[in-house]
């Protein structure tokens, strides 16, 4: 009678041991998993704070309108380093002066808006055209609005009334009417009736007969608006 029931208690005991070990591992997994599903949610540098589809949407500082923003994607990325806006699918922007006139009109492929610094980089086929309807087309541009200045070191070509000049390197003022050309290639002088009976987007391949300059010049080409001149000419 008493072996019966001491071996009654060891089964039970034994019993009570393995529910107890698989109970543990259970509870042990499920923290894991709430831990890593909770990193996962936390951690949202990837993910934006904000997402607007079809925005057009003006821009103030200090209270004055600075430029007109159109796009079909605006992403705002608040915890990446440094933040910014994105515009992933394009974008139109126009850039107004104290009187509300636009000193210029920019289109891009790609555009990133760094609000901590006030920079702007613009990417892929990047076209502007100023108050003179002078054209600059690159593929890569900054704009730094605390400078108040517009820079690329890619190739630049800008078409004026009467030729197309073109080189890499540029910088410029924001109304892109003062701007300077680091290594300029030539200056094309176009014949206007041919320009207005010739697609703009064959310009480019086009041999000119006489280019204005044969050799790249030692000093850089500093241009104002449509009376441009390269510096040295007399």
């Amino acid at each position: 009678m008493q072996l019966s029931k001491v071996r009654n208690y060891k089964t039970i005991g034994i019993t009570t041991v393995f529910w107890a070990v698989v109970m543990l591992l259970f509870f042990s997994a499920c923290g894991r998993n709430k831990k890593a599903l909770g990193e996962a949610i936390t951690n949202r540098d990837s993910l934006p704070a904000l997402e607007t589809h079809d925005v057009t949407t003006l821009i103030s500082d200090s209270g004055i309108i600075r430029y007109r923003i159109t796009t079909p994607l605006w992403l705002v990325f608040d915890k990446l380093s440094p933040s910014r806006w994105s515009f992933e699918e394009g974008i139109y922007l126009e850039n107004f002066d104290e009187d509300n006139n636009v000193m210029a009109d920019i289109k891009a492929d790609t555009a990133y808006y760094y609000d901590k610094k006030k920079l702007w980089e613009l990417r892929g086929d990047v076209q502007i055209e100023n108050l003179q309807g002078e054209r600059f087309n690159t593929e890569l541009l900054f704009w730094d609005q605390d400078a108040q200045k517009v820079y690329s070191d890619k190739f630049i070509r800008i078409e004026q009334k009467d030729r197309i000049i073109t080189g890499h390197g540029f910088d410029s003022n924001q109304q892109f009417t003062i701007y300077t050309i680091h290594k300029p290639e030539g200056i094309f002088y176009v014949d206007e009736d041919k320009m207005a009976a010739t697609p703009a987007d064959s310009l480019a391949n086009e041999e000119p007969a006489t280019p204005a300059v044969s050799q790249k010049p030692e000093k850089p080409a500093i241009l104002k608006g449509s009376s441009a001149t390269k510096s040295g000419e007399r």
